[in-house]
């Protein structure tokens, strides 16, 4: 089946429930999302015990080869679960592949190279933003939080900073969110790389949180408090 097919987490649901009633029938704690399962122990040794009979089990009974180099017996805090783990006082967190995943397509959306108006990137960044916090919503990595959406908002100052690319432009949009006219000349001819320039006091003041905010542009931080503590967390 193809990946990412509706047909393919109803097909493993079906070839591994007999799996599922295997480690039922053994007492076993575990959880498990299409192929990808987990199952706590009490021991290192029980884990490697147990690791053992479900490779067999698999193989043998269900006819199923298992990724021996993704299967492995080990803490359970130094282990991840569908992008899950467990940091060091015992709270779920994103894994760092799972950060980087989200940097590296926020990079994406808001690459200066693409060319598209700053709405249709918003609105992507909307979706991508909230859909990720949707999925991470367990975890409990607000200080992450507010650290990304303060860069998503410098990222997103950096894209404006491009499609200004004349002086006399971003003299005249500088002057329309109330720059002092005296300092616009420091910024609009600013030689400064976007990335640096997005960072000058002149364009955060210009391109202030609720500007963005107002541009449509996620507040990751407030999204998180929202999905933590209800709609009345951000009062």
């Amino acid at each position: 089946m193809p990946q990412g097919g509706p047909l393919s987490p109803l097909l493993a649901n079906i070839v591994l429930d007999p799996l599922d009633k295997e480690l039922e029938s053994r007492g076993h704690k575990f959880a498990r999302y299409a192929d990808d399962f987990i199952v706590m122990v009490k021991s290192a040794n029980a884990a490697k015990r147990v690791m053992a009979s479900l490779i067999r089990y698999c193989e043998g009974q269900l006819q199923l080869v298992v990724n021996r180099a993704k299967s492995r017996a080990a803490p359970l805090k130094s282990c991840a679960f569908l992008s899950y783990q467990l940091n060091g006082r015992a709270k779920l967190a994103w894994t760092d592949k799972a950060h980087h995943r989200f940097k590296e397509r926020i990079k994406e959306i808001t690459s200066r190279n693409r060319g598209h108006n700053v709405q249709t990137v918003i609105h992507e960044l909307n979706l991508y933003v909230r859909g990720w916090l949707n999925y991470f919503k367990l975890s409990s990595t607000y200080s992450e939080v507010k650290a990304l959406a303060c860069w998503i908002r410098r990222r997103v100052r950096l894209y404006y900073w491009k499609q200004w690319k004349q002086p006399r432009t971003r003299r005249r949009h500088l002057l329309a969110l109330g720059v002092d006219p005296k300092q616009v000349h420091m910024a609009s001819r600013c030689r400064k790389g976007y990335w640096r320039a997005s960072q000058i006091e002149i364009v955060r003041y210009a391109l202030n949180n609720r500007w963005l905010e107002e541009q449509g542009v996620p507040d990751m931080e407030a999204i998180w408090k929202v999905l933590h503590f209800g709609a009345k967390a951000r009062v």
